[in-house]
């Protein structure tokens, strides 16, 4: 496995649209092995394929008290629920900006794995939100576009220590 390098924002491929996915083969697999190497590497906890210069819909994740590795490919939402909450977002493609983003609190989601069998997969909370991100990443929509307020490092050091306490 290899550790690919995360594309930062600007970039075209970031704001493109990936296109759906109709080969499930050893080359898929090895780009899903690599890309959550380097979204471990990178302390991450989802990367989707336009973040590695691939322009496919792919991504990913950690979901679960137990961070288990969640592939997607081809994914949709297919159901929101109409609450919402805004939480601290940041990204691998913008290195240092993290910002509060209003996202719905649970979705669900019909994708394929990595073998091209589709499933669904409802998620709340904090795995709604990772999804989201990620799905949009395959949209092309970047979450700079939906923050409602940046925090600075001053906020952000401030929240780490009272984790910590």
């Amino acid at each position: 496995m290899a550790i690919l390098p995360i594309i930062k924002n600007p970039a075209d491929v970031l704001t493109t649209p990936a296109k759906e996915v109709t080969q499930f083969d050893e080359k898929l697999a090895t780009l899903l092995d690599n890309m959550y190497e380097t979204m471990v590497d990178s302390d991450g906890v989802g990367i989707a394929a336009p973040q590695v210069n691939e322009g496919i819909k792919a991504a990913v994740l950690e979901i679960g008290e137990e961070r288990e590795i969640l592939e997607i490919v081809n994914p949709e939402i297919i159901e929101y629920s109409v609450d919402t909450n805004v939480d601290l977002e940041g990204c691998l493609s913008f290195p240092g900006l993290f910002g509060e983003v209003e996202r719905s609190n649970g979705i669900r989601v019909e994708a394929q794995d990595r073998n091209g069998n589709l499933f669904e997969i409802e998620a709340y909370d904090y795995d709604a939100r990772v999804l989201q991100h990620e799905i949009d990443h395959l949209n092309g929509v970047l979450f700079d576009s939906k923050i409602t307020r940046i925090l600075t490092e001053e906020e952000l050091e401030a929240l780490y220590a009272e984790e910590d306490e």
